[in-house]
């Protein structure tokens, strides 16, 4: 497993306590799970995610990630509409593994309150919050 100061954490991005990350995208916000919680979850084998259309409120439980020690829930930082998922994780989860940020985004949704991205964690935030669970 990566030391803190390894874990790839992008500036621009906002932190869930959950390990999730959210960057808005013009009317958007792409979701995915962290360096860190994809780290802790080791090589992952199955992505379950919502569909396109579903409607869930802030912290609820949208789908869950399987890795080959356990599984994990995976919940969504803010309210709103799926309007995309990554059709890609259902061939290749392990893109998760690889690039968490990029090729391994989970859901694109329309938040029902775009003001909700103010309370997600900046990466200092996240970072401190890591360091004090550990």
């Amino acid at each position: 497993m990566k030391e803190l100061e390894e874990l790839n954490l992008p500036e621009a991005l906002r932190y869930a306590e959950d390990h999730e990350w959210a960057r808005p995208e013009k009317d958007r916000v792409r979701i995915g799970i962290t360096d860190f919680a994809q780290d802790q979850l080791g090589d992952i084998v199955f992505v379950e995610l919502p569909r396109a259309g579903d409607a869930f409120e802030r912290g609820a439980q949208i789908g869950t990630v399987e890795s080959v020690k356990t599984v994990a829930e995976l919940f969504t930082p803010l309210a709103g509409e799926i309007l995309a998922v990554n059709a890609a994780l259902e061939g290749s989860p392990e893109l998760v593994n690889q690039d968490p940020y990029d090729k391994g985004w989970m859901i694109e949704l329309k938040p029902a309150d775009p003001a909700e991205l103010d309370r997600l964690m900046g990466r200092d935030a996240y970072l401190q919050m890591l360091r004090e669970k550990k």
